[in-house]
Order: structure tokens, then C-alpha cells, then sequence
């Protein structure tokens, strides 16, 4: 059965977006904002992703997973919802999900520049045994020795099961944000920044997974 969009399903803008439950246009189930993703239409006529919930312009939401939002562009929820002719790229899914990306490194990048990342070897082994850390990080390309070792060091803190470790990202994307060389592992030390990229790399694991529930925290690798 197809879905049909009721007006309760769409906002009316990016101040009433500010609302902390919204309904999904493709389920009808109403969530909270943080398991959603909002959509507006471009100038262009093009479905583009709102991450930061501040575009203009009638919004559509969707639940933040990678299986709801590849069933609303089959089922061409946005055209219904949007009640005019609208652009869906068919990898629009695929174009979210870099953006989440995206938007996880650039926290990554302000958390660095905030003197909160103890980035290399010997400064993440360092923070766990003497810092209040918040998170660790491996490249996903890391060798298993220096990723076993680290490991063992976090296990070995009181609170180091409910600490947080994020593999997702390479070398490559890992010197980019931080501006340097060579980042294969990294601590991260307590702070609002690297509460935001941890957030934002919740937000990304329950894309990918599509676990709605997913809190990102513990020994869950991202």
C-alpha cells in the first residue's frame, strides 16, 4: 500500500522545524527530530537533504535510516508530499549519507582545532592512561597491533567499556580534518566539540545501521 502524505507530515518552515517530534511521510510514525531527517526542495526542484534543519521553505521528514529513505525515493514520496514536481536522485540515499559523513568530519576538524584530539600513537595511549576522555579513534585502515594495544590500554580504565570507538574514517580523511600527517589513532578528550562529532557520528551509525535506537555510546565501533 502506498503512502499517503497528510499536511500534519510536512513543516512549514525552518523556525516551526524546530518542533522535537515530527512525523514520518513515508511510516506516518511520529519521532523525535534527532531519529529523523528533514528535506526541502531546492531551487532547482530538487530534493535535497536538510541536515541542520534551518533551510527554507516546506520541509518533509523522513526516518533517518538508509532503508527509509531508499523506500521513500522507490515509492516517490517526495512528489506526494511536496504536491508539485520534484528532482529525486536516485542515489539520494548514498548523497545523505556522505553528507552525515561530511558533517561528522567538520565536528572532528573543530574539535581538533579546540585542542581536544591527542592525535598519534603515543599521545592517545597517553590520554588513556591520564586524561578524561570521551572517545577513541582507529583509521580503518589501522594495523591490528597498534589497534590491540590501544584497546587493551582503554579495557583496562575503570570506565573504559562505555567508551566509545570509531573506525569509520581512513588515514586519509582522518589528516584532513585534523591537518595533519599520518593520523592513524587518536583520543578524544572531553569536551562540547567532541560531543557534537560523537553525536553526529551516532546520527551516521543508525543511518547505516538502521537502528533508530542506536545511542552511539559503549563498545560499539562506528
Amino acid at each position: 500500500m502506498l503512502a499517503v502524505v497528510q499536511d500534519n507530515e510536512l513543516d512549514r518552515g525552518a523556525k516551526s522545524a524546530a518542533a522535537t517530534e515530527r512525523t514520518c511521510a513515508l511510516t506516518r510514525a511520529v519521532l523525535p527530530v534527532d531519529a529523523m531527517l528533514r528535506f526541502v526542495v531546492s531551487p532547482g526542484g530538487e530534493a535535497v537533504p536538510d541536515l541542520k534543519r534551518k533551510l527554507p521553505g516546506r520541509g518533509l521528514w523522513i526516518t533517518a535510516t538508509r532503508a527509509s529513505l531508499d523506500e521513500a525515493v522507490q515509492r516517490k514520496v517526495f512528489a506526494r508530499g511536496f504536491k508539485r514536481d520534484v528532482r529525486v536522485a536516485a542515489d539520494l540515499a548514498a548523497q545523505t549519507e556522505r553528507l552525515l559523513e561530511r558533517s561528522a568530519l567538520d565536528a572532528l576538524a573543530i574539535a581538533g582545532k579546540s585542542g581536544l584530539v591527542a592525535a598519534g600513537f603515543a599521545k592517545a595511549e597517553a590520554a588513556i592512561a591520564h586524561d578524561d576522555i570521551v572517545g577513541l579513534i582507529h583509521a580503518a585502515d589501522a594495523g591490528a597491533d597498534g589497534v590491540a594495544k590501544l584497546d587493551g590500554a582503554l579495557r583496562r580504565r575503570p570506565d573504559g567499556e562505555k567508551i566509545p570507538i570509531v573506525t569509520t574514517f581512513t588515514t586519509g580523511q582522518l589528516d584532513l580534518a585534523l591537518g595533519r600527517s599520518n593520523v592513524v589513532h587518536a583520543a578524544l578528550l572531553a569536551g562540547p566539540a567532541n560531543d557534537t562529532f560523537l553525536a553526529r557520528m551516532a546520527r551516521l551509525g543508525r543511518f547505516r545501521s538502521g537502528k533508530t535506537d542506536e545511542s552511539g555510546q559503549g563498545r560499539a565501533r562506528n
